[in-house]
């Protein structure tokens, strides 16, 4: 990819005594990325990894548990829709704001809890009354059904709101992620129904794909007053793009990162400080604050970097990562996290230093220059591809369960 090889050459021709002995660690796990160092391996541990490397205890001592630990350095979000799961981890504390997806709200429409049923029938019931009632011919009918699917969203997230001290994130149709005009409507929407039901538009995030499309619709949006979460972020190239948008919050996938590269490198696994996926969270996160973007970079979707196999390896990637803005957990990990010691967590990112350490010219992208790079970014084409098929399968499988319902 030209920007990547380009600023690649730039990072790399910094030396490393240059910096300071803790901006050199920095440094030098940039640029053994970088260059793919068969060396990699070879990374200095850094503390918190070295931990859940020997294995940390499984119960917390005095000093506490590792996610409160991480929550006095990360703000932590919920990547969740079960209400009670949420409202566990609310009720401590320790969770700020919530994240849902198509999944999610598919998984929680076709439950059978009463709760979700309930939201089911009302969204079902404001469609039809919006549209004018649900006799219409299929073709016609589309509509309606796309109004429910967000009136359920939004249910879902007036419930999670009334648990939480911070804000949601609600998706738009994921369908229409290369469609700019059609996101912004259906962003439009889902804004007016929050506050419809007396939730400002302050404690929502609109969540879109992270396609050059997409970005342009949240550049409108955030000019509207409207913030946005970027989500399905693989590569330095969404990153820089969204951040010039002025978006709200970006959401990397670590974990996709690392399986893509796992997948062409037949490695099993990485140590914490030398995964890819880790290590490109940590290059956009620098590039965010050595440039003075407003965007807050919440990593999500995590893996092992060690391997399944590893005892306390589910965390690694989180671990690798304490210190950043904000950081979305699915509650399995965050009980993991909540089964460890304090100790275990140590701060890896700090704004100061690893703005100090970024490499990346801030080249300003245009859709020629952006569509260029993108054609060449296989692991951020190769993972976008596959995270929107998942999330089209999910927003499918509501629609389906939609029209079932309307009667």
């Amino acid at each position: 990819m030209r920007i990547v090889s380009s600023l690649f050459i730039a990072c790399l021709a910094t030396p490393v005594a240059a910096f300071s002995p803790q901006q050199q660690h920095h440094v030098t796990s940039h640029k053994q990325y970088i260059s793919s160092s068969s060396t990699s391996t070879h990374l200095l541990m850094s503390s918190a990894a070295a931990a859940a490397a020997e294995g940390v205890s499984a119960s917390s001592s005095a000093a506490g548990s590792a996610l409160e630990a991480l929550a006095k350095m990360t703000t932590l979000s919920i990547d969740s829709s079960d209400l009670d799961i949420v409202e566990k981890f609310a009720k401590q504390g320790l969770i700020t704001d919530a994240t849902t997806n198509p999944l999610l709200v598919a998984q929680a429409a076709a439950s059978g809890d009463k709760r979700y049923e309930e939201m089911l029938f009302d969204a079902i019931m404001y469609a039809k009354e919006v549209q004018g009632g649900g006799d219409s011919p299929l073709p016609d009918f589309e509509p309606q059904i796309n109004i429910a699917m967000d009136k359920m969203a939004v249910n879902l997230g007036v419930q999670i709101l009334s648990m939480i001290p911070g804000r949601v994130s609600t998706e738009v149709d994921v369908r229409l992620s290369y469609d700019t005009q059609g996101t912004i409507d259906r962003a439009h929407q889902i804004v007016n129904m929050y506050q419809e039901m007396g939730i400002d538009k302050s404690r929502i995030l609109i969540k879109i794909a992270g396609t050059w499309e997409g970005i342009q619709a949240a550049r409108h949006l955030e000019k509207e007053g409207i913030e946005i979460n970027i989500t399905l972020i693989f590569s330095f190239l969404q990153a820089a793009a969204s951040a010039q948008a002025g978006v709200h919050l970006i959401s990397p996938f670590p974990g996709r990162v690392l399986d893509w590269h796992k997948s062409k490198n037949g490695k099993e696994g990485y140590h914490p400080s030398a995964d890819p996926g880790v290590l490109a969270v940590k290059r956009m996160y620098g590039y965010l604050r050595k440039y003075g973007y407003k965007t807050l970079c919440m990593p999500a979707s995590w893996r092992p970097s060690r391997g399944a196999s590893v005892e306390g390896s589910s965390v690694d990637e989180i671990l690798a990562l304490a210190g950043i803005d904000e950081m979305t957990i699915p509650p399995p990990l965050l009980e993991a996290l909540q089964g460890m010691d304090a100790s275990a967590v140590v701060q890896e990112l700090d704004a100061e230093l690893d703005s100090a350490v970024c490499c990346d010219p801030d080249y300003v992208l245009d859709q020629d220059t952006y569509k260029a790079y993108w054609d060449t970014d296989h692991c951020g084409n190769a993972k976008l591809q596959e995270g929107l098929k998942a999330f089209e399968d999910s927003t499918k499988e509501l629609r389906e369960l939609m029209i079932n319902n309307f009667g």
